[in-house]
């Protein structure tokens, strides 16, 4: 089991930030990522800080040495595919071959108007997914590319230098679409606050779909996100059946699991302030279960 962390660069300063990120590179994590959000989630005051995705996870590339580091998700509506293409191998050669970079359809309508995007329609959202992960994986495999379609019009364009070791993940929910995408497309398949039940039920989906096209399961990364709240009396603001709540031996239950399931790794997942005596618990006296 590949054992994470996942924070949102939100309601923290940069130096708090950078004290969690450093934790999870010195006390045997696998993995650290921050989001992509204009606005902290969930949304009480515009005015409580949130810090841009690609430069928080370059900072954590270059800050690091042996997690593997990530996004989940860019939003693939805010910036151009060759852009983001761009960004993700300019973390990956600043992380040595660590990164990894999610890509989703957005969801947080507020930060979409606010921020001048609009909010098309779900399905509209899907379709410039896809025609944006079809030209970054093209750009990531050193081809030129050339690609018209109905959001993207792309004219000879090469990515150098080409990719280390970066790996495209899918992240979502969904049942259907989602998971489509990610057989198609990713080297890693994220699901967020789902229970053991749910995350089983989307392997399986995943698996189908893998197999529709002649592709094998085993070729995917798969984890899970969970809101950390262990040990805590405080009240989860991330859905309680998605998260980490109770004792340790509940937390080691919960991901022990997902392991069972199938998936093969594991992000807690912070809303500040971060309970540091918690997360101290949890390197000491879960972690080692799945070592």
């Amino acid at each position: 089991m590949k054992l994470g962390i996942h924070a949102g660069p939100q309601d923290l300063t940069m130096e708090e930030l950078k004290r969690l990120w450093r934790t999870g590179d010195e006390n045997g994590f696998h993995w650290v990522s921050v989001w992509d959000h204009f606005y902290a989630n969930p949304l009480k005051d515009r005015r409580n800080p949130c810090f841009e995705g690609v430069s928080a996870m370059s900072g954590l590339a270059a800050m690091t040495q042996n997690v593997r580091v990530g996004c989940l998700v860019f939003c693939a509506l805010f910036r151009s595919p060759g852009l983001l293409a761009k960004a993700g191998v300019t973390v990956d050669h600043l992380s040595g071959g660590r990164a990894d970079m999610g890509i989703g359809a957005g969801w947080f309508e507020e930060e979409f108007r606010e921020f001048g995007y609009g909010f098309p329609p779900l399905g509209e959202r899907f379709d410039q997914l896809e025609e944006a992960l079809t030209i970054v994986k093209a750009l990531w495999a050193g081809e030129e590319v050339t690609f018209k379609g109905k959001y993207y019009d792309i004219e000879g364009a090469i990515c150098s230098p080409e990719p280390i070791g970066l790996k495209l993940w899918i992240g979502g929910r969904g049942k259907k679409r989602t998971i489509d995408l990610a057989a198609r497309f990713g080297d890693g398949f994220n699901m967020p606050y789902v229970s053991p039940e749910t995350a089983a039920d989307r392997l399986e989906r995943l698996r189908n779909a893998c197999e529709a096209i002649g592709r094998n399961l085993a070729e995917l990364d798969t984890s899970v996100n969970l809101g950390f709240y262990m040990n805590s009396d405080r009240a989860p603001d991330i859905a309680p059946e998605g998260s980490l709540t109770g004792s340790v031996q509940q937390a080691v239950d919960t991901i022990g699991a997902l392991q069972t399931a199938g998936i093969q790794g594991v992000n807690i997942a912070f809303r500040p302030p971060v309970d540091w005596d918690n997360l101290q618990l949890y390197i000491e006296e879960v972690m080692p279960h799945f070592k």
